[in-house]
């Protein structure tokens, strides 16, 4: 059987008590990870490695809203969600969908977990 051009997983647990679908799909220049409590995709925001960072041990990520709420806080959840799925896919940029209801450090703490299990990189 032939491979899919486009690799996607998908995974659907309770986080806190609220239903959290999470889609991992990877194109050729990017991941894209959506993780919604909504049931549609919400703000998308695009995490990118910067390449003016100069200390390899902690890449900076820069973080911009392209659709959506532009809040303090959506940047703090993305940079927290999308980081390691950067760096685990060679430092690719990530475009995030996010629609959470439940943003406390726990809830982000176990959407992280969901995200690995979806790992398409």
């Amino acid at each position: 059987m032939a491979e899919p051009i486009i690799k996607s997983k998908q995974a659907l647990k309770e986080v806190n008590g609220i239903s959290t679908e999470v889609v991992c799909t990877e194109f050729s220049n990017y991941i894209f990870v959506v993780l919604t409590q909504y049931g549609k995709i919400g703000t998308l925001i695009s995490v990118t490695p910067d390449s003016r960072s100069n200390d390899i041990s902690t890449p900076a990520f820069s973080t911009k809203v392209l659709l959506g709420k532009d809040e303090p806080l959506t940047h703090v959840c993305a940079k927290h969600l999308a980081m390691f799925v950067s760096q685990e896919a060679g430092n690719r940029p990530v475009l995030l969908g996010l629609a959470l209801k439940d943003s406390s450090i726990d809830a982000i703490k176990q959407i992280k977990e969901i995200v690995k299990s979806c790992q398409v990189w």
